[in-house]
């Protein structure tokens, strides 16, 4: 559109990747605030009602602007790949699942990783890189064979989204969202918590309006994308050893800005600070969850936040399942480990 409209100094490449660092700034600002992450939000500890909250403020935060994007025509998101009828079942729950079991062994999810990255801790940007290598390696690598076999397994539900059934977008928009209201009213996350959290959704909606509408180039088409961490990182690792062949795009944008908007915020409030592995189970641990975050990520076509807030901002039958795979796998571990005082504490 503004294409269209106007002469503007660069390309469409170029202008996603300057919208995804703005996006990434303002996540990376809002969640190191307010300690953004499901993770929290799911496993035993005094915080975990209040982290709920927060991450349900944000779900339905998105879903409102998202459905109000999609019911005035200001984007299409009927062709996203998390928009189809046929569902690879097998591959969103045995993704999800893993997902879930890596974010509790490595005490944060992957967004929330990338923040604490940004902050020093030298724990969370180990286990970035083995997400990248592993994720990468399972979008294009030697574990694509998998991936794909995994994928084949498929389920026609007939609808890709909760607004196809009877009742349509406006009516099941509203039931989600009521549902997440109440949520957030009962479970009493703190308002400022909740006022970031409402940023954070509307960072969702504002990306699939910006790629779908306004800097959508006929000429120089881009896919339609929105804040996720999965794709985003091995991107980001791909451009990073090879950024002579192929240019920086969105996700590269907008992990650059989650890392610099969470160091921004750490330094001005005075928390950044270095962390590392204190022993060797310390490092497997977190290694072996990085690696099934990676691995599940891609199967399940999403993290907590591509599949979690954006998939469902969509009102996604695949993204729906792939976020209870999730949180099931989440909720599993942590009963499994049990009350273990190294595994409690959220980053």
């Amino acid at each position: 559109m503004l294409f269209e409209l106007y002469d503007l100094p660069f390309d469409a490449q170029s202008a996603h990747l300057l919208l995804g660092l703005a996006l990434g700034l303002v996540f990376g600002i809002a969640a190191q605030i307010s300690r953004f992450c499901l993770r929290r939000g799911l496993v035993a500890g005094p915080d975990r009602a209040p982290a709920l909250g927060t991450w349900a403020a944000a779900l339905a935060t998105a879903i409102v602007a998202t459905t109000f994007a999609t019911w005035a025509g200001w984007v299409d998101l009927s062709d996203h790949r998390l928009m189809a009828s046929e569902l690879p079942l097998l591959a969103v729950v045995i993704g999800g699942l893993a997902f879930g079991i890596g974010m509790v062994l490595t005490r944060g999810c992957i967004s929330r990783l990338t923040v604490l990255g940004g902050t020093g801790n030298l724990r969370a940007l180990s286990v970035i890189v083995i997400f990248a290598l592993v994720a990468h390696a399972t979008l294009k690598g030697v574990f694509a064979p998998l991936r794909v076999a995994l994928g084949s397994v498929t389920v026609d539900t007939g609808i890709a989204s909760l607004a196809e059934l009877p009742g349509g977008l406006l009516t099941w928009a509203a039931l989600l969202v009521a549902g997440l209201v109440a949520a957030v009213a009962a479970l009493k996350p703190r308002p400022l918590h909740v006022a970031l959290a409402m940023v954070v959704g509307l960072t969702v909606a504002f990306g699939w309006i910006a790629t779908g509408m306004l800097l959508m180039d006929e000429f120089d088409p881009l896919p339609v994308q929105s804040m996720a961490f999965t794709s985003p990182w091995a991107d980001t690792l791909f451009w990073t050893i090879a950024s002579s062949a192929i240019p920086a795009g969105f996700g590269v944008g907008m992990v650059s800005g989650v890392l610099g908007g969470a160091f921004l915020s750490a330094l001005v409030r005075g928390e950044l600070a270095f962390a590392s592995f204190t022993d060797a189970p310390q490092t497997l641990r977190y290694s072996a969850g990085g690696a099934l975050m990676g691995f599940g990520g891609v199967l399940a076509g999403g993290c907590t936040v591509g599949a979690g807030l954006s998939g469902v901002s969509m009102l996604s039958i695949a993204a729906i399942v792939a976020l209870a795979s999730i949180a099931t796998g989440a909720l599993i571990t942590d009963r499994a480990l049990g009350r273990a005082p190294a595994m409690q504490p959220a980053e």
